[in-house]
């Protein structure tokens, strides 16, 4: 308390610095980010500070901001991780303003507004083809369906909601040179929720289908989405019943604007989910195929060529495309032919068929595509509608979506522009309307002086368009039914006579001469609350007649095609009447939307496209602020901050800010109002700063609000901090004394459990011990019970050790483990088994090579050990295929010897037969005799046939004596040789001669054949060193040092 009250004494000045330096960083992420909501903007008159709130925004990713409850979404042209399951978790029941601006936040406020005040509501979807209206209205169709209560029955309702969006796309939808998606008509769709708030059905109204889109589209640009599905996507079966190929560059409704294929749009994907989606529809097999045969029958009728006959009328040759009319539409092929070149024309007593021109034929085969297309799609939105029809009669609540097209300018604008922009006038004048009605309404009902609000009245525009006897749309509709030669120029010199003085009107004849530079002889002007348009005016008289000749009706009341057949009824009403023109039609339903609007609540979302070039991260502020302006941003935004910038409840908004006030903190036990009172009073507000309703507190300036919250964000750390420790201090006593008082009565438990529990493991380890010294003592007796377990664990206890102890290789073996006396038979088996185990695993790792060189081995090994004293030490050296390579022999002996296959050569000292000399010669083995080689001379080829045999002494000198028969004088005798690869040169020539037995280990002295009848003699002795040398008797002494035997 004393630190509270001394904060409290704490000078105003003081307390200010003290929140102005701690919340810098607050005001800085605002600097960064943004404000979340426009009429906090201080700048609020201010186009740029707008667009400055809206580009800082869209560089973080925040493409929502609100103006008052009004949603402003900037398409991001890219995915956004903020539309997931848990997204919508978080915004579910959660106050508008707590969270941050999202279109899941106005969903939601919509549906519980409807719940709590059981009325209707409607959310208005409106900005320019390519901002992301369809995706908004998707987003919001979704969010009802996953957050709305579910049955069997409403998850039908629900599923058939959201599969009627990619059938009214695919029908609807085209690819515009702004927008790959965009909607070619506008949309109204009511959904129904009962009293739990679960949607129980929908209704779909359409306005204004583009048709002309069906026969022409510009460069750029695609027919409706569902001609190009059907021929990508279409299965081959079906394609052949309906009579199609797949290429549409062979259809003329599909070419023209030479971009059938868009990377964007995969139209096989479409068409599958387009098929899926009219099944849950619930479209029969019989009126699928008949929606598919007529989409099918308008590219056929597109495909139609009429030629001039001798008299210029236009004749028709019986061709393909008549007989796939004629099928699919089950109409006569010579009807069609005649219905297609003829006009009917019926006087007073008679009918006459008058012959067509080739121009007037196109005309008509064009305009009977364009209506067979918009009856049918009418069609399918009457029967979405049934399927998503509520059966029950009891009142229900409505939430209402309008998806409609933004207010359009383009280089070239006609009659559709004209309409489009003509709906804009009249939702921006129902828009003005009900903002300040609801502002009015608040005010009036919390007791605060309305002051008025001045705003463009967009009446005066809106009256030019639609007054009768002298609106635009009265002069249109004269013109078209008046006789005689009626044109779009005279439609324009009329509207020049009649409206010319007006204000928002203008043409090339009104202008001024600065003025009349930009407008062609055929354009007019209109001033609209947006801004300028030009329209050009050719074209108007045929889009607003979009006249089908009667002939043409007729031929289709004959088709067999059920949904044609609805589409063109036996009898129209009122055959006789002409029909009503397209802008009237489109004014009627126009003013009925008004109607249907005028009682809902209204929400808004405006979108809005950053860039023209559909790039991520791009924001065009031209762009943008022409967005601004036509959608009236800143007319909302006047009308909002006309009075008070903020408003609040008492309730939530001592709530949030009582920790400010001391007198509020922490419980108010009076009225909120009087709570409100004093903590403004306390927080210092100026009498001109905010006003007290009824229930209410309006703040007029968004820096009086920023103030205060950046306050409560430095207290609510302190608080937090005292909160904690007080909470912390009360939770640490209770669970202490808690925790006293088990730790008593567990401690008590414990040391009974554990005294029982050690009992039980004393009388269990006697048991034990006794049994193991009783086996013990028997162990030698027969298996028995006494003697069991500890005969077992002996048992184990030896196999463990050995598992653990087993030898490494088969050199090891003898190094196995000594088994107990009951265990040596086991022993001696396992052992047997485990040696042979090795050796077998020994012998599979084997290589071939490595066979083949233990075999030499195996059989040098044979000759020499135990014989020759350094054969130990060649055991671990290895043999190789020869000592001399091919290259490294004369060519001249190559060429000598090669063709009996060398296999063996070897670098060797030869002794003289006469004086002992020793000379450096090669050894070469081939397949059938040994050659000494000097270079490039052959000393002496020994035939193996004459080798008697190979004598080598015992001891560790590497010399040998190839003994040979000497039968003729001049024949060479044997030969004294010295190797330093003694073992390898005889076991390689054991082997070629296969004869092992030539070689002789001798002891002490060898004699030899100089030749014939003449002996020499070579003695072997051990020495200190070695050395060869000849003795004064003659003979070849070899000395050798002597080593031990392995």
């Amino acid at each position: 308390m004393t630190h509270m009250a001394l904060e409290v004494k704490e000078s105003l000045e003081d307390r200010c610095n003290r929140i102005l330096r701690n919340m810098e960083s607050s005001l800085t992420a605002r600097d960064r980010v943004g404000i979340q909501d426009l009429v906090l903007l201080d700048a609020y008159t201010s186009e740029t500070a707008l667009l400055d709130n809206l580009r800082k925004r869209f560089h973080e990713n925040l493409i929502y901001t609100y103006i008052g409850t009004l949603l402003v979404s900037l398409n991001p042209y890219k995915e956004l991780d903020m539309y997931s399951k848990k997204q919508m978790d978080n915004y579910m029941g959660v106050n508008f303003f707590e969270l941050p601006p999202h279109i899941y936040a106005l969903a939601d406020n919509v549906f519980r507004a409807m719940m709590s005040e059981y009325n209707n509501h409607f959310i208005l979807i409106s900005g320019e083809s390519g901002a992301g209206k369809t995706e908004a209205s998707k987003k919001i169709l979704h969010y009802y369906a996953v957050s709305c209560p579910s049955t069997k029955i409403l998850n039908d309702v629900r599923d058939r909601l959201l599969v009627s969006n990619p059938v009214l796309e695919a029908f609807g939808n085209a690819k515009t040179l702004k927008n790959d998606n965009s909607s070619r008509f506008g949309k109204y769709m009511d959904i129904q929720f009962e009293h739990q708030g679960g949607a129980v059905g929908g209704h779909i109204l359409s306005y204004l289908l583009e048709k002309s889109r069906v026969v022409h589209q510009n460069h750029g640009e695609r027919n409706f989405h569902i001609f190009y599905q059907l021929v990508e996507g279409g299965e081959e079966d079906l394609l052949r019943w309906l009579g199609l190929e797949r290429n549409c560059q062979h259809y003329k409704y599909l070419f023209q604007g030479d971009c059938a294929k868009v990377s964007s749009i995969n139209d096989k994907n479409d068409w599958k989910t387009v098929c899926k989606a009219l099944s849950v529809i619930d479209f029969s097999k019989s009126e699928t195929e008949h929606l598919f045969g007529i989409i099918a029958s308008v590219l056929h009728l597109g495909n139609i060529k009429f030629e001039a006959d001798a008299r210029g009328y236009a004749s028709l040759n019986h061709s393909q495309e008549i007989h796939w009319l004629s099928k699919l539409l089950g109409i006569p092929g010579q009807v069609l032919q005649h219905g297609l070149t003829h006009r009917k024309i019926e006087a007073k007593t008679e009918e006459v068929f008058s012959p067509f021109s080739v121009e007037h034929a196109m005309y008509a085969r064009d305009a009977l595509a364009k209506a067979v297309y918009g009856r049918t799609f009418n069609w399918l939105v009457n029967k979405i509608n049934e399927s998503l029809a509520n059966m029950d009669s009891s009142r229900k609540t409505v939430i209402g979506l309008l998806d409609i097209y933004g207010f359009e300018v383009f280089n070239v604008n006609s009659f559709e522009q004209f309409c489009i922009n003509y709906c804009n006038e009249k939702l921006q004048q129902l828009f003005i309307q009900l903002t300040l009605k609801s502002e009015q309404e608040e005010y009036e009902t919390e007791g605060i002086e309305w002051e008025p609000v001045p705003y463009f009245n967009n009446k005066i525009i809106c009256d030019l368009v639609e007054e009768k006897h002298r609106g635009i749309i009265s002069l249109l509709d004269e013109e078209c039914l008046r006789p005689g030669e009626a044109s779009d120029f005279t439609l324009l010199e009329k509207m020049e006579e009649k409206i010319g003085g007006h204000p928002h009107f203008l043409t090339h004849k009104l202008a001024d001469q600065k003025t009349r530079k930009t407008l062609k002889r055929g354009d007019f002007r209109l001033l609209h609350y947006a801004g300028d348009v030009t329209y050009c005016v050719v074209g108007f008289l045929d889009k607003n007649n979009d006249l089908l000749y009667k002939n043409g009706k007729e031929v289709m009341q004959q088709s067999n095609n059920g949904i044609i057949k609805y589409c063109f009824p036996p009898s129209e009403p009122d055959r006789k009447k002409r029909p009503e023109t397209v802008v009237t039609q489109f004014k009627s339903s126009l003013a009925g939307l008004t109607e249907i609007l005028s009682t809902k609540e209204a929400w808004y979302v405006r979108c809005i496209k950053p860039n023209d070039a559909k790039q991520p991260g791009r924001f065009d502020d031209v762009l943008v602020r022409h967005q601004v302006k036509y959608l009236g941003l800143m007319e909302h935004l006047r009308v909002r901050r006309a009075g008070f910038a903020y408003r609040r409840k008492y309730q939530a908004f001592l709530q949030r800010y009582k920790p400010l006030c001391p007198d509020t903190w922490p419980n108010w036990k009076g009225s909120a109002a009087e709570g409100v009172q004093i903590l403004i009073k306390h927080l210092g507000y100026k009498p001109d700063e905010y006003k007290m309703g009824r229930s209410k507190i309006f703040i007029r300036h968004p820096r009086t609000l920023f103030a205060t919250e950046d306050a409560f964000q430095v207290c609510k750390h302190k608080l937090a901090t005292r909160i904690q420790a007080k909470y912390k201090g009360y939770r640490v006593k209770g669970d202490y004394q808690k925790q006293k008082e088990a730790a008593t009565k567990i401690e008590n438990c414990w040391r009974g459990l554990k005294a029982r529990k050690e009992r039980e493991k004393r009388e269990w380890a006697v048991r034990i011990i006794k049994r193991f010294i009783k086996g013990f003592m028997t162990r030698n007796e027969p298996n028995g019970a006494d003697n069991r377990e500890y005969l077992a664990y002996v048992r184990q206890t030896y196999l463990t050790r050995l598992k653990e102890n087993l030898p490494e290789t088969v050199l090891q073996k003898d190094s196995w483990l000594t088994p107990p006396p009951i265990m040596k038979e086991a022993s001696l088996f396992l052992k047997q088994l485990f040696i042979r185990h090795m050796v077998r695993k020994y012998v599979q790792g084997i290589t071939e090579e490595r066979k083949a060189q233990l075999l030499l081995k195996a059989q040098t090994s044979s000759m020499f050990k135990g014989k020759k004293e350094n054969y130990a030490f060649s055991v671990c050296l290895p043999f190789v295929d020869t000592r001399i390579g091919i290259k490294d022999m004369n060519m001249k002996v190559l060429q000598m010897i090669q063709h009996e296959n060398i296999k063996y050569s070897v670098p060797v000292v030869k002794y003289d037969r006469n004086g002992f000399r020793p000379r450096p010669r090669q050894l070469v083995f081939t397949r059938e005799a040994a050659y000494l080689v000097e270079e490039a001379k052959i000393k002496q080829r020994i035939h193996y046939g004459s080798l008697k045999g190979v004598s080598v002494s015992n001891l560790s000198d590497n010399f040998l004596i190839l003994h040979v028969t000497c039968d003729d004088i001049k024949q060479k005798g044997d030969l004294v040789l010295q190797c330093d690869f003694l073992f390898e040169a005889l076991t390689k020539l054991t082997t070629i001669i296969d004869k092992s037995e030539v070689i002789r280990v001798v002891q002490g002295s060898v004699r030899f054949d100089i030749q014939p009848g003449r002996e020499g003699v070579v003695d072997f002795r051990s020495g200190q060193e070695s050395v060869v040398y000849r003795a004064k008797n003659g003979h070849l002494t070899v000395e050798s040092t002597s080593t031990k035997s392995r």
